[in-house]
């Protein structure tokens, strides 16, 4: 997670927004369509790491990235702004990440609304961005390989 926005930039640096924004393949997302992606999956499961460490509540309603990123302007975004934003956010996160206690990542919350009720943890979402932003750096490395030819 430390290393996602420094990858991006660097992959995505000799790009142009128009590139970015281009479809590799028709019904593709661009680059900075997946950047718009991220940040939706960084916002609601970040958001459910802070609910956790808050602690405020035993459950949390499911939120899908893909219907939140719909509430954003994300994917309009050209990819600098839209980066710098993220890079930001992700700073943020690993603040209160890399202060944590080691038993602060065990608290659980049970996550309704997606099926069966999940039971979810600050380490089980940290690894769960992670996992996620290592396949969609390679799609994002594959899409600007493929515009930059």
């Amino acid at each position: 997670m430390k290393d996602t926005p420094g990858r991006l930039a660097t992959i995505t640096a000799n790009s142009s927004e128009s590139k970015l924004k281009a479809s590799p393949e028709p019904g593709e997302w661009p680059a900075a369509g997946v950047l718009a992606h991220l940040r939706a999956c960084a916002d609601v499961w970040g958001g459910a790491i802070a609910t956790i460490l808050r602690q405020d509540r035993s459950t949390l309603r499911a939120i899908n990235p893909r219907q939140w990123i719909k509430r954003t302007g994300y994917v309009e975004m050209d990819f600098g702004p839209s980066l710098a934003a993220f890079t930001a956010q992700r700073a943020e996160l690993l603040l209160v990440l890399d202060a944590l206690p080691e038993a602060a990542w065990g608290p659980s919350i049970t996550v309704t609304g997606a099926g069966s009720p999940l039971v979810r943890t600050v380490h089980s979402y940290a690894e769960r961005l992670a996992r996620h932003e290592s396949a969609h750096i390679k799609q994002i490395e594959r899409i600007v390989s493929s515009l930059e030819g």
